[in-house]
């Protein structure tokens, strides 16, 4: 009888065999995208190469059709600062600016191909120290649009400093506005955006579904352990200058830790008190809060793990960034990896067993409590990892950005199903994919509430969510 009980004792070697498992696929892809500070790419065109002390600034001169354009000259200026740049057919060109602050791109239509024109011909930046600010301008054909008749586009794009901000992946993320209906390859560029952002977004909801089925806590700070993975990656690789595969191994320990410390520390002894699920949630707003200010206090600007210009990198008619393929991969190796842990082996097993019913597992030998202690490892975990491949992925990120994660990851998880980790998978990829379409015909600004209005109407639908079990009453 007792050979088929969950062994808890070999969970340690289960998970770090899981964790090398997914590390091997993070070191084969780390020579990708892992290119020394400072140097130069056969792939794109660099001028500007931005580090602590340089701030650069690129403008894009896009098609109909999303290509680059050749042999327009665009004038950036700024306080005491004025210089001409010509496009390129291979990528964006940067040039050093002496000063963070606000540029203005301008085109010179005299150097537009023929029979075509540029809506709108000037636009603002906000260039950042350690950052590219870019400026990305549509070509249409035909002649120019009449200003009286149609009202100018004057907002800049949104900077490189959030999951899915404009300028994150050089040629394809920048907020550029298309009259009329999107095309099919810009429908299917943002499918592609969508599944990254899905992809990496489920990377860091699954440790909170595991909390919430295996503890019933609903883990606000959460949210903090995906910013600190990002920060310690800007730490350890921008600052420190360590490989991008030692780096992430050391996050993710340091990730793992954290949750073993909270764990020892604050949430032991309240589950012991019998502290009701309720409180030990507001218990998790203050430690969030806690968290930030903490966070705020180590780097309150904007942050870049990897400082070179992202290259871009086509495959099946997608283009993202070379960095944001592999955090693709790696994330979707970890989440397979995740998934056969918790369906082939014992501690996964066991974990679901808790969750499912704590007084039946404790019942038959499992020990709950190193249940517990070992979920909040691996969520916290995860989470480093998680942060740490969208700070690679997106660019720049600030303190604040798990603020921003937070309420994606809960609609993510709940409309997956709570307390599934195949739920927070399918419902971060449909978040992922309905925000980045929204894109296309809402203001950017307000897609995200696209997410949550799905999450509603799910809901009403199937109040357990996709994947979720019903609950029987009485």
């Amino acid at each position: 009888m007792t050979a088929d009980r969950p062994m808890i004792a070999t969970a340690p070697r289960r998970v770090l065999a899981v964790i090398m498992a997914a590390f091997a696929a993070l070191i084969a892809g780390a020579a990708m995208f892992a290119v020394p500070a400072g140097a130069a790419t056969d792939d794109i065109a660099t001028d500007c190469t931005p580090d602590a002390s340089t701030t650069c600034v690129s403008p894009i001169v896009l098609d109909e059709e999303r290509e680059p354009v050749a042999g327009v000259e665009v004038t950036i200026a700024g306080e005491g600062f004025e210089a001409v740049v010509t496009t390129t057919g291979e990528g964006p060109v940067s040039v050093a600016v002496p000063t963070r602050g606000t540029y203005t791109l301008t085109v010179n239509t005299d150097t537009l191909p023929a029979d075509t024109h540029a809506d709108p011909t000037e636009r603002e930046v906000r260039a950042q120290t350690g950052a590219t600010a870019r400026g990305a301008f549509t070509i249409g054909t035909g002649p120019a649009p009449d200003p009286e008749a149609t009202e100018p586009e004057t907002s800049a794009p949104a900077e490189d400093d959030a999951p899915g901000a404009a300028g994150a992946e050089g040629l394809v993320e920048e907020d550029v506005t298309v009259s009329g209906l999107p095309s099919f390859g810009q429908v299917w560029q943002q499918v592609g955006s969508g599944l990254r952002f899905g992809l990496l977004l489920a990377l860091a909801s699954v440790g909170l579904s595991l909390i919430f089925g295996t503890t019933g806590i609903s883990s606000f700070s959460h949210g903090e352990q995906v910013v600190i993975g990002a920060m310690g990656g800007f730490l350890l690789i921008n600052q420190a200058g360590l490989p991008v595969w030692v780096a992430a191994l050391l996050i993710v320990v340091i990730g793992g830790l954290t949750g073993l410390a909270q764990d020892a520390a604050i949430w032991r002894p309240l589950r012991r008190r019998g502290t009701p699920a309720a409180q030990l949630m507001l218990v998790t707003i203050g430690l969030s809060l806690a968290l930030q200010y903490v966070l705020q206090w180590i780097e309150a600007g904007s942050m870049r793990i990897i400082t070179t210009n992202p290259v871009p990198t086509t495959i099946a008619g997608i283009t993202l960034s070379r960095a944001s393929w592999v955090s693709m991969a790696v994330a979707l190796v970890v989440i397979i990896a995740i998934a056969l842990l918790l369906t082939k082996t014992r501690i996964g097993r066991a974990i679901r067993a808790v969750a499912d019913n704590r007084a039946l597992a404790s019942a038959t030998g499992i020990d709950p409590d190193a249940v517990v202690r070992i979920v909040w490892v691996s969520a916290t975990a995860l989470a480093a990892l998680a942060g740490l491949l969208i700070g690679i992925s997106f660019g720049s990120f600030t303190w604040n950005l798990g603020v921003q994660l937070l309420l994606l990851m809960f609609a993510a998880v709940t409309l997956g199903g709570l307390g599934t980790a195949y739920g927070a998978l399918v419902g971060s990829i449909l978040i992922g994919l309905v925000v980045e379409l929204a894109g296309l015909v809402i203001p950017s600004d307000v897609r995200y509430a696209t997410a949550l209005l799905i999450l509603i109407l799910v809901l009403l639908i199937r109040p357990q969510g996709i994947l979720g079990s019903r609950e029987r009453i009485g």
